[in-house]
């Protein structure tokens, strides 16, 4: 099959981490992150052609008092307007997008855009979920997903169904068991309502789709055994280097927390590829404002990824996919955050011919998922939480002119104050003239 088939859909992914920086965090120009392919890409440099989606996905949108007070509103709406005038400024062939969707839940974000001549005018059946992660459920981690249908060419209940999450697991590398249990919170609690004519009622994980894109920042870490020659912290350097070239990342990816979850011992992304992530350099930790320095504090690390799965590709060969992967790289230019946004083009396989149901995944023999039936309870336990502790915090943060730490001083100082005045007053003008007698 061509690989310039023109009936496959080019999918463009692109996630990234802005370190809280909200409105801050995009420099206006994003055509290095949102079209790079042309610069990059063999594939495009033989077809001028756009993306048919374009699923854009961020991590800390904004600060995170804001994020849990749900004041998330006009980030978001700027970030639309940025990035669908960008995608449209430097589509090859001046192509128009439709926004099919946005979702936010405190810092994660999703926006997914369609072209106005093709998926952007036929998607259906629109459905946005989240769920959070954090300490009782709170969001400051979690996922955000968006879900819809794109009927045949003949029309009907058929045609194909896209579903894209965007997440935000537990950081530092001692904690791989917390980012495990994280993803299986989020298979069993972002879930969707059936679609129309569905057989039942019952709602669906992610995986009740034809095509399913997971990607965000992860936060698996680079694993090195305590004999590995780069593993103590005084070889930060030489570790630096080596991950400079192609042959050094090729070696230490065998210790990517990752790979070694997902491809040898099974524990997560059950089902999912991935492109050759280790053709591009580390995604994090850099220093702020530097283009290629990583912080000597942290050791570098793949931490942001795009995987996918799609209905052809069969569960006994999981390192052959129906997708073609033209693209997939960090952008190094972008330095207001401590990561590097990443980004991937997807060609699709072909639409199938028209047939009265949706093609759905195969997953692995004995990797059934169930929905969490505590799952709503869950999401606005953790929702409450964020909204109190998000409103406490900005309180103190504007009682403190900008500063929680200030805020909490004020308030200190204020209790303080009205305490010793409660006492002057218990005293009255009697002990105050005692006071004043020789």
């Amino acid at each position: 099959m061509s690989p310039v088939d023109p009936t496959r859909p080019l999918v463009h992914i692109a996630s990234y981490n802005t370190n809280l920086q909200a409105e801050r965090g995009l420099p206006q120009d994003l055509v290095d992150w949102l079209a790079p392919t042309l610069q990059v890409s063999n594939f495009l440099a033989r077809e001028r052609r756009a993306p048919d989606i374009v699923a854009v996905g961020f991590q800390e949108l904004l600060p995170l008092h804001l994020g849990l007070s749900g004041l998330s509103r006009q980030v978001i709406e700027s970030r639309n307007a940025l990035i669908l005038s960008q995608i449209e400024t430097h589509a090859p062939n001046l192509e128009r997008y439709t926004l099919i969707a946005k979702v936010v839940n405190v810092g994660v974000a999703l926006l997914v855009y369609g072209r106005d001549d093709g998926i952007g005018r036929r998607a259906c059946d629109v459905q946005t979920q989240w769920t959070g992660c954090g300490p009782l459920y709170m969001g400051n981690k979690g996922a955000v997903g968006v879900r819809f249908r794109v009927p045949s060419e003949s029309g009907g209940v058929g045609g194909e169904i896209y579903t894209f999450v965007c997440a935000h697991l537990t950081a530092h590398a001692p904690k791989l068991s917390h980012r495990i249990h994280d993803y299986n919170h989020i298979v069993g609690s972002l879930l969707f309502p059936p679609l129309p004519d569905a057989p039942s009622s019952a709602p669906t994980t992610m995986f009740a789709t034809s095509h399913l894109f997971f990607f965000g920042d992860l936060n698996f870490r680079l694993a090195l055994p305590p004999t590995h020659a780069f593993a103590a912290r005084e070889q930060l350097p030489a570790l630096a280097q080596a991950l400079a070239t192609e042959d050094g990342r090729a070696v230490l990816k065998e210790h990517d927390q990752l790979l070694v979850e997902r491809d040898v011992k099974g524990t997560v992304f059950q089902g999912f590829r991935e492109g050759e992530f280790w053709r591009f350099k580390c995604s994090y930790k850099y220093r702020l404002g530097k283009v290629d320095e990583y912080d000597p504090k942290r050791m570098p690390a793949w931490t942001d990824r795009i995987m996918y799965a799609t209905h052809t590709d069969s569960p006994n060969a999981p390192q052959t996919s129906g997708v073609t992967n033209v693209l997939y790289t960090a952008i190094p230019s972008y330095t207001t955050s401590d990561h590097k946004p990443i980004v991937s083009l997807l060609l699709l396989p072909p639409p199938p011919p028209s047939a009265p149901t949706v093609p759905m995944l195969r997953l692995p023999d004995g990797y059934s998922p169930v929905p969490d039936s505590w799952a709503r309870t869950k999401k606005y336990t953790g929702r409450t939480l964020d909204r109190v502790v998000g409103y406490c915090w900005w309180l103190l943060t504007m009682l403190g002119a900008g500063s929680t730490l200030f805020g909490i001083g004020n308030v200190l100082v204020s209790v303080g104050v009205w305490r010793w005045w409660r006492a002057a007053s218990a005293r009255g003008p009697e002990a105050e003239q005692e006071v004043l007698l020789p």
